[in-house]
């Protein structure tokens, strides 16, 4: 059964799986129904392989694409107006994330990513939507109290790494993840969207991306639920 995003049903569809973890983006571009154009670094220009380093410009909020050289030389300035975005995914299972502290959050979706910005210093949530990605404007002491009581989450690099909460079909899962998986969430969500609740091919699309997730973190759906 596919995933509920918020708490209308949905018709089942067939599944298709998103693949390798290690080619995560080529996999999920498939799944969309995107055909990428060739793709160049965007600080030297050069034509980068499928697969390729990120950075990210913290206070614009902005990813870049790098090749090696650029990310290495840019990514680790100490000036540190970009930084480089990590590739490791990990399942926080000593992460509990009880009922009333998620109806705390109040957010009106079942998944949602936190990271904390340096430029701002604070935390800041945000969640998939048709039109891209939302900021939660609500107070969010709910999160800093959570964040206080699992100290794993003060342990997150600024703006490169985030933390995903998952509670489609009833899960209750806590990823640690690079911020541009974040990024690849919000851009499935945009491409598959149809009609007025997003449809299986959404719904599909997202569940499979959880499961890339899982498979990447070496949990399984059943070991990382609640």
């Amino acid at each position: 059964m596919a995933p509920r995003l918020a708490n209308e049903s949905s018709e089942s569809a067939g599944r298709k799986s998103v693949g390798p973890a290690g080619n995560w983006v080529a996999a999920l571009r498939d799944l969309a129904g995107y055909s990428a154009p060739v793709e160049r670094c965007d600080l030297c220009g050069v034509t980068l392989e499928q697969r390729h380093a990120h950075l990210i410009e913290g206070a614009a909020k902005r990813l870049l694409c790098a090749c090696v050289p650029c990310a290495l030389l840019f990514g680790d300035q100490s000036a540190r107006r970009y930084r480089r975005v990590p590739e490791q995914v990990a399942l926080l299972a000593n992460v509990r994330l009880e009922p009333a502290q998620w109806d705390a959050l109040r957010i009106p979706i079942n998944i949602v990513f936190f990271f904390r910005s340096a430029a701002q210093q604070r935390w800041i949530a945000m969640y998939p939507g048709p039109g891209g990605a939302i900021e939660s404007q609500l107070d969010l002491s709910a999160w800093e109290d959570l964040v206080q009581a699992n100290p794993t989450l003060v342990e997150l690099e600024d703006d490169v790494e985030a933390v995903l909460l998952n509670r489609l079909d009833g899960a209750a899962e806590c990823f640690r993840i690079p911020i541009d998986r974040c990024y690849a969430l919000v851009g499935l969500m945009r491409s598959n969207w149809r009609g007025i609740g997003g449809g299986a091919e959404t719904e599909l699309a997202i569940s499979s991306y959880v499961a890339a997730l899982r498979a990447e973190a070496g949990g399984s759906a059943d070991t990382a639920r609640a």
